[in-house]
């Protein structure tokens, strides 16, 4: 079982090398915000508790996040091939949720791959990808407090997942193909 963490900032490719590694390996996928989305919509008592904290600007308390994604991954059954954890964990106590979640299973993380991009990039990326899909979010001034939060709050858990000997670090600049080349590297020796 491969359960991976793909982990990067806002833009890195984590989207689009998910799911070349879901046409490859036959992965689950678990996106956080997909999850809260359909949570909401379908009125699921952990979606109204979620709502209300959303509603009032707050973030989701990380016992009710791992909760939720308790619930979906067991959905896909004791013998799935693993998941894709993507916007999850964003912080060490998360992690350590994760982990802990995950342990009560008899499972565990295999790999946290860090798609590393540098950060003008990233801003180029994003402003694209706005203007290409129309999302609100990507403009520059929003962007750059998602990058800042990427830095402060969520870049740490690269040393944390450094200290549990399961970080890979991925150049996630360049061609698509090299980049998901590296990446099946570090899965196929998982």
């Amino acid at each position: 079982m491969k359960n991976i963490v793909i982990f990067g900032a806002p833009g890195s490719g984590k989207g689009t090398q998910s799911d070349k590694m879901i046409e490859k390996y036959g992965l689950g996928h678990i996106s956080t915000g997909d999850v809260l989305r359909k949570e909401i919509k379908d009125n699921t008592p952990l979606g109204k508790t979620a709502k209300e904290f959303i509603d009032k600007g707050q973030l989701i308390p990380d016992e009710l996040m791992v909760n939720i994604l308790a619930g979906v991954y067991d959905s896909f059954g004791p013998d799935h091939e693993g998941i894709i954890f993507d916007g999850f964990p964003r912080t060490i106590p998360q992690a350590e949720a994760l982990k802990a979640m995950l342990a009560e299973r008899g499972h565990q993380i295999a790999a946290m791959i860090e798609l590393d991009v540098p950060e003008d990039e990233l801003m180029t990326r994003l402003i694209k990808r706005g203007q290409e899909s129309g999302r609100s979010d990507d403009n520059a001034e929003t962007i750059k407090k998602r990058l800042d939060v990427y830095h402060n709050q969520t870049a740490p858990l690269i040393d944390w997942y450094k200290g549990e000997g399961i970080h890979y670090h991925i150049n996630g600049l360049g061609e698509l193909d090299r980049i998901f080349a590296d990446i099946c590297e570090v899965v196929d020796k998982l």
